[in-house]
């Protein structure tokens, strides 16, 4: 009797025949919260475990045996879906190489480059934006402009004065990703420039477009790279779950786990 007592006093909502207890509510509660918040949460998680239990209760009642089979076939199938899907990633850790080579990726890329056009437009570009207090303003323009490696290189040192900057114009950019920098019309970027100048009332900005790819152009095998070896991987886990179904179904057929009849 005092056991049960005891074990009464734990129970803080039954709906049915359901119980909720003290200990389930434990993770519910975060750490160092206020007692009055600390109720609030503990009634509305109540509410909301009432209210489920209830649902289920109802909806247990009011389906038909072909649903409720219906619904156990599709947890059924779920249940193993995630079972053989875990053991198969499992395996991919395990047995797939990840090691793409350059000239692997190379050779892919000229193979399907027609599977790689354009959904927008690529600029190598370079630019920067300074405000009015800077005096050396001739000397960077004239910096800016040069294409020799030691101006290049004179700029970038003074790269801590730019309020904005991007120097490396080897690199495939989205044109719309420098427009969110540049208050610069999108027809101003879209042909090669030596440099473009804008005033406004803070500072100077340049930019200068070394060349532009457009929409449905093949893209460089520089920007698509990353793009080429999910590929080559997706490929080969394809393959690898394959070539492991295969060994499964004849090793099954040779220890006599397998038949058709």
């Amino acid at each position: 009797m005092k056991e049960k007592e005891v074990h009464t006093s734990e129970i803080v909502a039954i709906v049915n025949t359901d119980k909720l207890f003290k200990k389930d509510l434990k993770d519910v509660l975060p750490r160092n919260l206020a007692r009055e918040d600390s109720l609030i949460l503990i009634k509305s998680f109540i509410q909301d475990w009432a209210v489920k239990k209830l649902l289920l209760k109802a909806a247990a009642n009011n389906n038909t045996s072909e649903s409720l089979e219906n619904i156990n076939n599709l947890v059924q199938d779920y249940k193993e879906s995630l079972l053989i899907n875990n053991y198969k990633e499992e395996l991919i850790k395990q047995q797939l190489d990840t090691l793409i080579s350059e000239a692997e990726i190379e050779a892919y890329y000229l193979t399907n480059n027609e599977n790689f056009k354009l959904n927008e437009v690529l600029v190598k570009s370079k630019y920067l934006y300074f405000d009015n207090t800077i005096n050396e303003k001739k000397e960077i323009i004239k910096l800016f402009e040069s294409d020799k490696i030691e101006d290049a290189e004179a700029l970038e040192r003074q790269q801590l004065s730019f309020k904005i900057y991007q120097l490396n114009d080897s690199i495939w950019i989205e044109l719309d990703n420098i427009l969110l920098n540049l208050p610069f019309s999108k027809e101003n970027l879209l042909k090669k420039s030596k440099i473009i100048q804008k005033q406004d009332s803070l500072g100077l900005y340049l930019v200068a477009i070394k060349d532009v790819l457009n929409r449905n152009d093949i893209a460089p095998l520089s920007y698509i790279k990353p793009t080429i070896k999910e590929m080559i991987l997706h490929k080969r886990k394809i393959e690898l779950i394959r070539e492991i179904e295969k060994i499964i179904v004849k090793d099954a057929t040779k220890n006599n786990n397998f038949k058709i009849y």
